[in-house]
């Protein structure tokens, strides 16, 4: 039996490639040939995600979320390479941990893909997840020579409480893309402004009270405004869409420089060459920190499940919150959740975790085999 372990990440407690490891690890000692795929869908971790799969990792300059400057790695193979946010300027970049809900912003992410034109490649691939900023975007922006001025004339450094100061734009230093395809892969759909919107939705997230989220909200409003009087009449129409509230609003900003919108586990799986993959594997075990009802709605795991084909799948999560009766519709064989193993939290314990994750690897190879499997409590 050859087994392809295909996970996305345990946030906060493992990457892809590590909960790939010791599920592997675990199968290896019930016999069992494994073949490692971590995955991911868009969001942090795709950069280590990528390198894993094959892709080359280089390491970059840029500003972190304050603007303090700090190594970040970007993900190369061929003419495609994959940025993110977390890496560069996400919440992990927070000096002590302490949110900036206000002066955060998203100029290392633009410092990533400055970076990445050097390479000359035809695609970029943008992964939003886990970001710090609601700057709208202004920081990826600033860093490819757009200018944002307030009334006295004086250039903006980029944050989200600088939006309200905006009264033009300059754009006669920016950076052409016309032959670049950039990619926005995330499954994100919040529109820029609004009840939906990235500030009341994600702001608290990154540490916005009540007043900060509505500072935030009437800030983006504005950006919207002073764009589509300085040559962007789309802004308004492209601030509506699906998505556009991606990381603070820096998927309205990629939405402007003509990126595309695009599923981020079917994009994922597709660029690191899952169905492949999947061809030469008899079972994929497949997961993620928590499996709920959001599960089906495009969440990765499901999306491998669907993908999978006449492959059995099983799933392995930190937490598991979808009863039985329902794991053959979200496409899964078995079920195995952590807290199912242990009474004590794993989100923040990575040992504790890699440990059940050998259990469980163990237990899915004995129990494939027909072999007795002991519970352990």
């Amino acid at each position: 039996m050859k087994v392809l372990v295909a996970p996305d990440k345990f946030k906060g407690s493992l990457t892809a490639a590590e909960v790939a490891h010791h599920l592997a690890l675990g199968l290896s000692r019930s016999g069992v040939d494994s073949e490692q795929l971590p995955l991911a869908d868009g969001g942090d971790g795709s950069v280590d995600a990528a390198v894993a799969a094959g892709f080359a990792g280089q390491t970059i300059t840029v500003a972190g979320a304050t603007g303090l400057p700090r190594r970040a790695r970007m993900a190369v193979r061929g003419d495609t390479v994959v940025v993110e946010v977390a890496n560069t300027c996400g919440l992990a970049t927070l000096p002590s941990g302490r949110m900036h809900a206000l002066d955060a912003s998203s100029l290392g992410l633009g410092h990533a893909l400055r970076q990445a034109l050097r390479l000359d490649p035809r695609r970029v691939v943008l992964a939003l997840g886990g970001s710090a900023s609601t700057d709208g975007g202004i920081g990826l922006l600033t860093a490819l020579g757009f200018r944002f001025i307030d009334e006295t004339g004086r250039i903006l450094a980029p944050s989200g409480r600088a939006l309200l100061d905006i009264t033009s734009i300059e754009v006669a230093r920016a950076v052409c893309l016309s032959s670049v395809g950039l990619v926005v892969a995330g499954d994100v759909t919040n529109p820029l402004t609004g009840p939906e919107g990235a500030p009341a939705v994600y702001g608290p997230q990154k540490g916005a009270d009540l007043t900060a989220i509505h500072l935030l909200d009437r800030g983006l409003h504005h950006l919207v405004e002073v764009l589509s009087r300085n040559g962007f009449p789309e802004a308004a129409d492209l601030a509506a869409s699906p998505g556009a509230g991606s990381a603070g609003g820096i998927g309205f900003a990629a939405m402007l420089l003509g990126a595309r919108m695009t599923s981020g586990a079917e994009y994922f799986l597709d660029l690191l060459d899952f169905d492949r993959h999947r061809a030469e594997a008899d079972l994929i075990v497949t997961g993620e920190g928590c499996l709920d009802a959001q599960s089906e709605r495009g969440k990765l795991p499901a999306v491998v499940a669907r993908r999978a084909g006449p492959v059995p799948v099983v799933a392995v999560a930190g937490r598991n919150e979808i009863p039985r009766k329902y794991w053959s519709r979200t496409g899964f064989a078995e079920i195995y959740a952590l807290s199912d193993y242990t009474d004590r939290d794993t989100a923040g314990d990575p040992a504790l975790t890699a440990d059940l994750l050998v259990d469980i690897g163990h237990r899915i190879g004995l129990t494939r085999a027909g072999r007795p499997v002991r519970r352990r409590r």
